[in-house]
Parts: structure tokens; C-alpha cells; sequence
């Protein structure tokens, strides 16, 4: 199957109209389902928005490639779309996105669909295949362009492997591409570590992990014979075979964007060498040139909060709901210390909140320490934050755990690192689960005394907050919901938020989860604020990204104002900062309560004062998009 039978004119957009990537994503998963080929817009747009979240599918020089493989396609396909005007599509290079490539592959696609989708990653390294394709203005035109292509590669493929002569004084290097799903970003990595290898004058064998399987694959003669290795990675590649090689580990988009500077690291004789431990590895693992210990630090905590964050959502609302059912069918006075328990409708929602918000600790710790140990951890883990929460020790204590669990667990593979080849086939299912479970759990015996009494006293300091303590760590929380939306500061709050939750539910809600939620609402509002108060300092299509801004920030999304503050952030966050310290600050000095970790207005009546609530979140608002129209420069500046 060639690209042209997956390029159909009819799931074609030769003017998208989107100027955000929401609606751009919209547009086209639409246009697929018009076209005939998805089944259910929603579970395929889920797909998309999957791997949108794992790392941006818009690779940079104006070109997006997002795709998804689910049971919504009903045949492969490419969707071509191209933008006159650019859509900010959060791509790598922080540049507009002019060309877009919609995959959609089908369960169980054959290798036939893949390689067309293999060699479309291929083509667009080429810059003057993108122009020609920038200057389409039909679907014959977009056709007859690939068609071309196509066979100027296979005539470029075919000249090659017959002029190749082996010339043992070239450079000569290895590498594993592979990316989550293996349909796009795995090609555009091989053929851009290719064709710069050919530019340099260095040999190159790559290896692809993708969906169609492992391609090319580096044999022990290839591995010997190279001076470098690369591994260009966002999913597990087996590793160990690249034990005492100097090698450079980074994600697959590097190996788009930065060949060269790969390329010349596996060369340098610096790179780190890799040292294997007899097992699979993950590209993620061993990081030694991956990041700071301070980015593997956060990475590692954010693997167990994401896991964690579904439980504590969903068991959280569940605990809630059963309070409220109770307030509504009533509950006699002497009877309140059962709230949420005393009707059995009530006691239902009780029972499956509270199984869900229970596995809380045990999975923040367990994800930590897989993060950093790989499945090895998971036990120790688990046992760690199931430990702190018996124990006394809460959040804190389980985030502890974690690390201690995933580094107890890396200590013994070290540890066995040179047994017996008799006994390798057990070291995962008796010696790690063993050894680790027994030392990380006497670690946490003794983590817990003092922990306890830290998490005792917070909540106690949390529980009866008032007057300025609670104003002022309302407004910090709240200020920090505002300054990096959604990047590391405002994962802090939210997580202590969530925490402060945990132990608060008995008392009618959390303050401080009330005064997150509340600054974390007013920056996409200040959006909508500003752009309808100071028009003449907005462009058309800002001003009505204004509109979808005030759905996020009713629906707690911080998220919806980043494009604002990443074009202007001077003038932008200080704005919002004030508006949603504000916010928090007004929350905590009324004392207002929260039964919910997330969900906006959607969750009002949760709230212990909900129309004082949303007062202060407009006036936290209003001060902000005040602030930003006054300081922003008017368009024409």
C-alpha cells in the first residue's frame, strides 16, 4: 500500500480554519469522521489526546504528525490539513504549525499500513518536499506531490545500495529509535540521524521499535564495531546489549531536532558509558546524561502523582458526593459524627470512595519508585506507602517511601548484579521482591516515628487555621497556581492541596484545597476578562481564544492561559499571580471548605460557601485581567 492510497482527497482540509490546537485537533478528527474513516469521534479523539499528553506531536519547522491507533478506524488513513494563518500547536520549537498529518491506524493494523506511515515520517525531513507542499492549493495537487517523492526516494535508495563500498577508516556509529506508538516519531528519528550521518561522513546503522516490530536490528557485530551508540527513546528498548559502550540516551524528539548534536556526542569519547544489570532496561533508566538530578527527581515524583491523581479524584468526589446525599435526606444532630455513613444510599458512595482514595499512598509510592527501579519497585513501593498511611506518616511519609523503595531496589541490583547466570531467572520474582519488601520495610518503620509527628502537627496547624495563617497560606497556594501553570510550582500546590484533603474530609473539606482550586480558576478567567475589557490589545484570534478561556477556567484548567503567558510572560504572569493570590488569600480568610480535589464549578455545591466562593474567584479574576489589559501593549506595538 502505497502513501497515495492512504492520502485521500476527501479527508483533506486545504484551509484549516482552527487557531488553537484544540479546535485544529477538532477540525480534523471531524473531517476523519465525515470522510468515513473513524467510527466514534470521541474514543479516537481520545487516542489523539493521549499522545498529545505523553510529549507535543507538533516536531517543529511548521509540521504536526498527531496520531492514534484504536478501534475507532475503520481503515488507515492520513489526513492532510494545511493552515495559511499557523496554529499554535504547543510544537517543540515553540513555532506556528502550518502542515498537518492526522494518522489514524486501525487495531491490529498490518505491516503493509505501517511502512506507508513509516515512509511519510521519512519524506518530511526533506525541506523541499515541505515547501512544495506549503504552495498546494488542491488535493490533485497534495497527491501528485507524495507520488513524486516517492519515487525520487526509491531512485535515491536504490543508487545507494548500489554504490555502497564499506570503507572500514569511516566513522561508524549504532542507534535505537522508538517512540510510544511507534507510527511516526520512530521514523522521522531514523531518517534524520541517517541523513545527517550521510552529510558528516559517518556510517550509521539505526534501529527502529516500532509498531510493525523491531527493524534493522543491531547485531553484536554491528554493537562491537561501533565507536558510539544512540539511543533516541520514549519507551522501553532493550538495553543490556549495550553494556561498556559509550552511550548517548535521549528522548526520540531530540533525534528529530538535534542529530548533529547526537551524532557528534556517540563520536566524542565523552559520552557516559552504559552499564547494564542483566535486564531489560528502559530508555529511562541508567540516565546518566538524561537530565539533572534535580529533572529525574521531578520526573520520578510525577510518575507517582499522575498515577496517584485518578484515585484521589475519583474516590475524593465519590466521599463527597455521600456527604452531600446525606445533607440532603437528612441526619439527626446526635448522628453527624456519621455523616456521610447514615443513610445507606449515603454509605454506598462512602464505601467505593473510600476504597479508591485508600490505594492513594500505596500507588504515589509504588509509581515513584517504578519510575526509578522500573517493575522491580512496584512492590517495595506499594508496601511503602501502604506502611505510611497505617502508620501515620500520610502524604509526606509516602513520598518518602517511594524514593527510599525505588533506590533500596537499585541497590540490590547492584547488589546482584554478579550472580550466577543459574540464578538470573530469579532474581526478579523472589530476590528483589524479597529483599526489597524486607529492607524497605524496616526503612519505613522507622521513617514513620518522626514522620507522624511532622504530618500530625500539619494537621493539626491545617485543621485549625484562621485569621492570617489561613489568608496568608491561601494566597501563597493561590500565587503559586498562577506562576507556571501547570509545570512544576503549580504541581507542588496542587499535590499539597490534595494531600490536606485526604485528612480533612471528616471535618467538611480542606481550606487549602479550596484556596488551590480557587487560584488555579482565575488565570484563564483573567484571560477572558482582559480580552473583552481591552480589545484594541488583542488580536481577533486571541480575542476569541478569550471565549474558550472562560470554559477553562470555570472547569479549573489552568492550562488554557499558557499560550497568553508564554507570549508575553513579563507582563502576563506577574498578573496573574496578584489576581489568584487574591483569590486564595479571600478563601482563607473566610475559611471557605472544599470536599472535592478537582472539578471547577461542576463541584459548587461541594464548597462550604459557594456563592462567596465564586465571588472571590471574580474578583480574583477581574484584578487580574485589569492588571494584564493596562500593562499589555496595544497590537500594533
Amino acid at each position: 500500500m502505497d502513501i497515495k492510497d492512504l492520502l485521500i482527497k476527501d479527508a483533506m482540509i486545504m484551509d484549516l480554519q482552527a487557531t488553537t490546537k484544540k479546535a485544529a485537533i477538532d477540525e480534523m478528527v471531524q473531517k476523519m469522521y465525515d470522510a468515513g474513516r473513524i467510527s466514534d469521534i470521541d474514543v479516537y479523539k481520545e487516542g489523539i489526546l493521549n499522545r498529545e499528553a505523553q510529549t507535543s506531536t507538533g516536531l517543529g519547522d511548521g509540521i504536526a504528525m498527531p496520531h492514534a491507533k484504536n478501534s475507532a478506524v475503520k481503515e488507515a488513513t492520513v489526513l492532510f490539513a494545511k493552515s495559511k494563518s499557523g496554529v499554535d500547536y504547543e510544537s517543540l520549537d515553540g513555532q506556528p504549525t502550518y502542515l498537518f498529518f492526522m494518522i489514524a491506524a486501525p487495531e491490529g493494523a498490518n505491516d503493509t499500513h505501517l511502512q506507508a506511515l513509516a515512509a511519510l515520517s521519512r519524506l518530511l525531513i526533506d525541506p523541499d518536499f515541505v515547501a512544495k507542499l506549503k504552495t498546494a492549493e488542491t488535493p490533485d495537487q497534495v497527491q501528485a506531490t507524495f507520488e513524486a517523492a516517492e519515487k525520487a526516494k526509491e531512485a535515491e535508495e536504490k543508487a545507494e545500495a548500489e554504490e555502497k563500498i564499506k570503507d572500514t577508516n569511516r566513522q561508524y556509529i549504532v542507534a535505537v529509535t522508538a517512540c510510544p506508538t511507534g507510527i511516526a516519531h520512530t521514523y522521522m528519528a531514523e531518517d534524520a540521524l541517517k541523513k545527517k550521518a550521510k552529510e558528516m561522513g559517518v556510517d550509521i546503522k539505526v534501529e527502529t521499535n516500532g509498531s510493525e516490530g523491531i527493524k534493522h536490528r543491531l547485531t553484536d557485530e554491528d554493537i562491537s564495531r561501533a565507536a558510539g551508540v544512540i539511543v533516541a527513546a520514549d519507551k522501553k528498548v532493550e538495553m543490556n546489549r549495550f553494556n561498556g559502550k559509550e552511550l548517548v540516551n535521549r528522548p526520540v524528539s531530540d533525534g528529530i531536532r538535534k542529530p548533529e548534536e547526537l551524532i557528534n556526542l556517540a563520536l566524542s569519547g565523552t559520552a557516559p558509558v552504559y552499564h547494564g544489570n542483566g535486564e531489560e532496561a528502559s530508555s529511562e533508566e541508567e540516565k546518566s546524561d538524561n537530565g539533572t538530578l534535580g529533572q529525574r527527581i521531578y520526573k520520578d515524583l510525577m510518575n507517582g502523582v499522575s498515577h496517584m491523581l485518578p484515585f484521589v479524584i475519583g474516590g475524593g468526589i465519590m466521599i463527597a458526593l455521600s456527604f452531600m446525599i446525606d445533607q440532603f435526606m437528612g441526619v439527626p444532630h446526635s448522628e453527624l459524627a456519621n455523616l456521610g455513613n447514615y443513610n445507606q444510599v449515603a454509605s454506598w458512595f462512602n464505601q467505593i470512595g473510600g476504597a479508591a482514595f485508600g490505594f492513594m499512598l500505596p500507588v504515589l509510592a509504588g509509581f515513584i519508585a517504578s519510575s526509578i527501579a522500573d517493575r522491580p519497585g512496584l512492590i517495595a513501593g506499594f508496601a511503602a506507602g501502604a506502611l505510611a498511611n497505617a502508620g501515620g506518616a500520610g502524604f509526606l511519609g509516602a513520598l518518602i517511601g517511594g524514593f527510599l523503595a525505588g533506590y533500596v531496589i537499585i541497590f540490590l541490583k547492584k547488589l546482584f548484579k554478579n550472580l550466577p547466570k543459574s540464578l538470573e531467572g530469579i532474581k526478579a520474582i523472589l530476590f528483589y521482591p524479597f529483599f526489597g519488601l524486607m529492607i524497605t520495610g524496616f526503612l519505613m518503620l522507622l521513617v514513620n516515628v518522626p514522620m507522624k509527628a511532622i504530618n500530625d502537627g500539619l494537621n493539626g496547624f491545617l485543621t485549625g487555621l484562621s485569621g492570617s495563617n489561613a489568608i496568608l497560606l491561601g494566597a501563597l497556594l493561590g500565587g503559586m497556581m498562577a506562576i507556571d501553570l501547570g509545570g512544576p510550582i503549580n504541581k507542588a500546590a496542587y499535590v499539597f492541596g490534595t494531600a490536606t484533603l485526604a485528612s480533612s474530609v471528616a471535618q467538611g473539606g480542606s481550606i487549602v484545597m479550596a484556596a488551590v482550586m480557587a487560584g488555579g480558576m482565575v488565570p484563564p478567567l483573567a484571560i477572558f476578562v482582559a480580552t473583552r475589557l481591552f480589545k484594541n490589545k488583542f488580536e481577533k484570534s486571541q480575542v476569541d481564544a478569550g471565549l474558550t478561556n472562560i470554559v477553562m477556567g470555570l472547569s479549573f484548567v489552568t492550562e488554557g492561559a499558557i499560550p497568553f503567558a508564554a507570549a508575553d510572560p513579563i507582563r502576563v504572569i506577574p498578573s496573574f499571580v496578584v489576581g489568584s493570590a487574591l483569590a486564595g488569600g479571600l478563601v482563607g480568610a473566610v475559611g471557605i471548605k472544599l470536599l472535592a480535589p478537582h472539578g471547577g464549578i461542576f463541584v459548587v455545591l461541594l464548597l462550604s460557601h459557594p456563592l462567596l466562593y465564586l465571588l472571590f474567584i471574580a474578583i480574583g479574576a477581574i484584578v487580574s485581567g485589569v492588571i494584564y489589559g493596562l500593562v499589555k501593549k496595544p497590537v500594533a506595538q
